[in-house]
């Protein structure tokens, strides 16, 4: 931790993100707010409140002080789509709001890698506002933000301050069990960019994904329990427990799977199940290996269009106990992929989600939504959260199964990052 006499010799900038990093140390979740609007205030920017996205990335909800005021002035919660400040969340975008009666309202977005947390509202004065997103000024506060959105991910670990705030309605035991588990929903390198979904947020039970990012390696799994409810979110979590396991002892997929099966059909005594695919991709190579076990294909997306699904015969669903012999071997598929491949996982909750009509959202639906959007440029994130959406729509607000997906894309070695 640096003292004063060791700030000596820094510019501004490095001394605000050097004093909150430091004030952090010691700090509880709660006490985060005031340490940011102090510390911004070293920056020339007032007013500075930090908005976290809710678990269904609606609502950008403002992180206040205890016992602030509801009613203050910038203690409202901002919807994502429709306002400047959701266009900053959405685009990843370091935008501007002129016309403000105190100063320009600058915005944001706050990431922790890849994974976007919410946005960063600061107000500046008018002649440092308009300019303010490639000046000295808007690098300082891009770092500054940063640190934020890192800040938050670390301390939510120790209270419930920050995760209360995320939630816009009571989760149930089923889905508080599955979101515990789940890792970041957005990761990037040079090599590889995963981003996912799940809906409903408060409620979902059976489905769930898991991934690891290694040297040369990234490995993922979407599952799919059966039923609903708090049977169904015990078999997801102990079909990730296993999972993980397995993964971290160094096995094969065909082992992955079968030891996932010993695990499930030991917790239900063969009576449950779970659905599920898996994918070893070499992120040098782009070889992806990949086993089905009685779940929907994956889809192959490749210069703005769906190229094919990725068959493989499948094994029977996990945890059913029908015996070895009819359960048969598992089969492990190969396909080399090209740079800029995308690889979608998603379970049937996703296609089969129907409209009050009984129209189904379908797969054709699926694959439009998301090349449209990957091709005007958005954020995988992003793509994403408008699927989400749009599943949600289509059933008029209320999804009656779980819908989770997984996209994955592929870069060689040589390729420059992109932005995800």
């Amino acid at each position: 931790m640096r003292n004063s006499a060791g700030s000596a010799g820094l510019t501004a900038g490095e001394s605000a993100v050097d004093a909150l990093l430091a004030a952090s140390h010691l700090a509880a979740p709660h006490e985060l707010p005031e340490l940011i609007a102090s510390h911004a205030a070293t920056l020339g920017a007032r007013d500075a409140v930090a908005y976290l996205a809710d678990v269904q990335q609606m609502v950008l909800v403002p992180f206040l002080p205890p016992g602030s005021a509801a009613d203050g002035h910038y203690a409202e919660p901002l919807a994502v789509d429709g306002t400047l400040a959701g266009r900053a969340f959405q685009l990843v975008e370091v935008l501007t709001q002129a016309g403000q009666q105190s100063g320009v309202r600058v915005w944001l977005p706050m990431l922790d890698g890849a994974e976007r947390v919410g946005v960063l509202g600061v107000t500046l004065d008018d002649a440092r506002g308009p300019d303010i997103t490639d000046s000295i000024a808007g690098i300082r506060l891009q770092r500054f933000a940063t640190l934020i959105a890192e800040l938050m991910m670390t301390k939510t670990m120790y209270g419930d301050t920050i995760v209360r705030l995320r939630r816009r309605a009571q989760m149930d035991l089923a889905a508080e069990i599955q979101w515990s588990l789940l890792p970041p929903l957005t990761f990037a390198c040079e090599e590889v960019t995963l981003a996912g979904a799940l809906e409903p947020a408060y409620q979902v039970a059976g489905d769930t994904l898991d991934y690891a990012v290694d040297a040369g390696r990234a490995q993922a799994a979407v599952f799919d329990g059966m039923g609903h409810g708090l049977r169904s979110g015990q078999l997801a979590a102990v079909a990730v427990a296993a999972y993980r396991n397995a993964r971290r002892r160094d096995r094969g997929l065909a082992e992955i799977a079968a030891l996932i099966h010993e695990a499930l059909r030991e917790l239900s005594d063969g009576r449950a199940f779970a659905t599920g695919v898996f994918v070893d991709l070499d992120s040098n190579t782009g070889m992806l290996s990949w086993l089905n076990a009685g779940h929907p294909e994956p889809l192959l997306l490749r210069g703005g269009r769906m190229v094919k699904r990725l068959h493989c015969q499948p094994v029977l669903p996990l945890g059913i106990d029908v015996g070895d012999a009819v359960r048969g071997t598992a089969t492990v598929c190969k396909e080399q992929l090209e740079p800029g491949d995308r690889v979608l996982l998603y379970t049937d909750g996703v296609i089969e989600t129907r409209s009050p009509d009984g129209e189904f959202f379908g797969e054709q639906r699926l694959v439009d939504l998301l090349t449209r959007n990957l091709a005007s440029g958005l954020p995988s994130p992003e793509t994403m959260r408008r699927v989400i959406r749009a599943l949600l729509q289509h059933q008029h607000g209320q999804l009656t199964d779980d819908a989770t997906i997984l996209l994955i894309e592929w870069r060689s070695e040589k390729d420059a990052l992109t932005p995800t």
